[in-house]
Order: structure tokens, then C-alpha cells, then sequence
């Protein structure tokens, strides 16, 4: 994900904290009048990714927010040893609803 240049002020991107940590920081992007906010994991986060899209959507604004988009893919990432795998990635992308 480094490799698409800075990161936009509407990317949350999952990693390994805990999900409430992702939620919070898609509710603030909401509440400061984002309209439309991306979602990005991949690896083992992805399903970190999806929870926090679930939980924002059914729990804090249900009839509120909508899943626009989600793109799937892989990325070619080296080890620390020098190997070479594929990492599964995941964009998920939601709005405000009108």
C-alpha cells in the first residue's frame, strides 16, 4: 500500500490494534464531514477490516451509512529473509447515505 504514494486524509488503514481502535477513528473522518471514507487491510487484517465496517454500520449508524465499494487483490510482498509471498488485500469503501 506504500507504493500508491501518501496516504488521503479519508484511508483508514487496519493494522494490529484492536477493531473499537478502527471504528472510533471511521466515526471521527464521519463526524468531521467526510462523505466518503476508504477502508484498507490486508493480510490477516482483513477481517479486522470488515468487522469495523460491520460495527460501524450496524451498531453506531444503522440507516446511516452504506457500503459503496469493495475491491479485493494481492500484493507481491518480501519477507525478512528475502522471500517473496502474496498477501491478500482488501478495500472497502462507505458513505454517508443521502
Amino acid at each position: 500500500m506504500s507504493s500508491q504514494g501518501p496516504i488521503s486524509s479519508n484511508v483508514v488503514l487496519v493494522g494490529k490494534k484492536p477493531v473499537m481502535n478502527y471504528v472510533l477513528a471511521t466515526l471521527t473522518l464521519l463526524n468531521q464531514g467526510v462523505s466518503e471514507i476508504v477502508i484498507k487491510a490486508r493480510g490477516r487484517a482483513i477481517s479486522k477490516a470488515v468487522d469495523t465496517v460491520e460495527i460501524v454500520r450496524s451498531r453506531f449508524l444503522p440507516d446511516k451509512v452504506e457500503i459503496k465499494d469493495i475491491k479485493i487483490g494481492s500484493q507481491v510482498v518480501t519477507t525478512a529473509e528475502g522471500r517473496q509471498t502474496r498477501v491478500s488485500t482488501i478495500e472497502i469503501v462507505i458513505a454517508k447515505k443521502e
